[in-house]
């Protein structure tokens, strides 16, 4: 995830009830000490028992790129909805390819889900959402990318880091400078992983001696399944589920911070889709309205969780696991994805000092939709008579007295 889709950065935040998609304002950054830099970054990657060839080969000739810090420092102007979202994410095209590769790689996913105990509907789901089935990997060198982000005192420390375990790849398994291309931030190969994450779970599922993850399928699916064994990856559960809400549900558990076991949410009348009633083996799930109350409701189960530790998004969680259900033949979200305006960031901020004033405390306004924005709506809505799922829709609004000033609905 670039930002938070193609790159496994554990400092992005994503917020659950709306996704950020940024707008770029000029970013001007002129690093007139990227060559002393480079030269403290040889020091570094001789201390972590980099060669003196790759040094003098690689790492002094790294260049800056300013683009990547133009994207690294980006601003959220916009949100963007979960119909957007999702509608942009699975698509029938997507389901169609994915399930024709799931038939196509048959066999070795059956391997992987004895071996790491997921599904291969899931490893296919993964691999679509985060390079398209592999069509695109990114361009951007990877190694001049982390040096610039090394060289930015922002988050300089971690992304040296991820530096010096890029050049132990390189030398591992003798990648040349051009063949290491990925994202801006530094995310790698079929599956983006992060370099920490190459040198930890990649595994070489071809069997040719090198974990390769930009030019080997069995490597990268491997990988992924390895990868979310290690998140946690329960083989028994699936990843969650649509479900009907009663009308007079009261939002009283909301969010992943609400979880509950299923006999639980059973004896609240929640229901499967298709209006049966839920099943209730001994797991907690937790319930997700990312499009407000008038939208589709879901139950995200462990595995629901695993999925967000790989991206930290619900949108992204939903769409990887309503994508893997397809994938395996089954149907999409029922219950139709209602439009909704794309709020512009001066809004939310508005929203989030109201919130404020009015004693339901959501931090320093900052226009970014977090978990603390969502927990004092839905405290005002519910002190209000409103419905409280914490989703700030136009009755919020006009109860606020705030004019949406954003994009169309959509």
């Amino acid at each position: 995830m670039i930002g938070c889709h193609l790159s496994r950065i554990q400092v992005c935040s994503i917020a659950p009830a709306m996704l950020i998609t940024f707008t770029f304002s000029q970013h001007v950054y002129a690093n007139t000490d990227f060559e002393q830099c480079v030269s403290q970054l040889q020091v570094k990657a001789k201390q972590h028992g980099i060669s003196q060839a790759t040094i003098d080969t690689t790492v002094a000739n790294l260049s800056f790129v300013p683009r990547v810090i133009e994207l690294d420092q980006q601003q959220p102007e916009f949100t963007t909805t979960f119909k957007d979202y999702y509608e942009k994410r699975v698509t029938d095209w997507r389901v169609k390819e994915g399930r024709k590769l799931f038939a196509t790689h048959r066999q070795l996913l059956n391997k992987l889900t004895q071996q790491y105990g997921v599904p291969g509907q899931y490893v296919i789901a993964f691999w679509g959402l985060e390079t398209n089935y592999g069509s695109y990997k990114g361009k951007m060198s990877v190694l001049n990318s982390l040096a610039t982000l090394a060289c930015d005192p922002r988050r300089s420390e971690y992304f040296t880091q991820e530096l010096m375990q890029a050049l132990t790849l390189k030398e591992r398994y003798q990648f040349s400078d051009d063949q290491m291309v990925g994202s801006w931030a530094g995310a790698m190969g079929h599956t983006q992983f992060m370099p920490t994450n190459y040198l930890k779970y990649a595994v070489d599922g071809d069997g040719d001696g090198k974990a390769d993850l930009w030019n080997s399928t069995a490597d990268a699916l491997t990988s992924a399944a390895n990868f979310l064994q290690h998140l946690g990856w329960q083989a028994t559960e699936r990843w969650g589920r649509e479900v009907l809400l009663p009308d007079n549900y009261d939002f009283a558990h909301l969010g992943k911070n609400a979880a509950q076991p299923l006999s639980q949410w059973a004896k609240l009348n929640i229901k499967q889709v298709n209006g049966q009633p839920l099943p209730t083996p001994d797991m907690n799930a937790a319930l997700y309205v990312p499009a407000g109350h008038t939208g589709p409701a879901f139950l995200g189960y462990e595995n629901f969780n695993v999925i967000m530790r790989w991206n930290r998004s619900e949108f992204y969680a939903i769409a990887v696991g309503k994508l893997a259900d397809q994938i395996n033949g089954a149907t999409g979200i029922v219950k139709s994805i209602p439009a909704h305006r794309r709020l512009n960031r001066a809004t939310v901020t508005e929203l989030q000092q109201k919130l404020n004033d009015a004693g339901f405390e959501v931090g320093k306004p900052d226009g970014i939709w977090g978990s603390n924005s969502v927990a004092g709506l839905q405290a005002y809505q519910r002190q209000q008579g409103l419905i409280a799922d914490g989703y700030p829709d136009q009755t919020t609004f006009d109860k606020l007295g705030i004019k949406i000033n954003g994009l169309p609905q959509q």
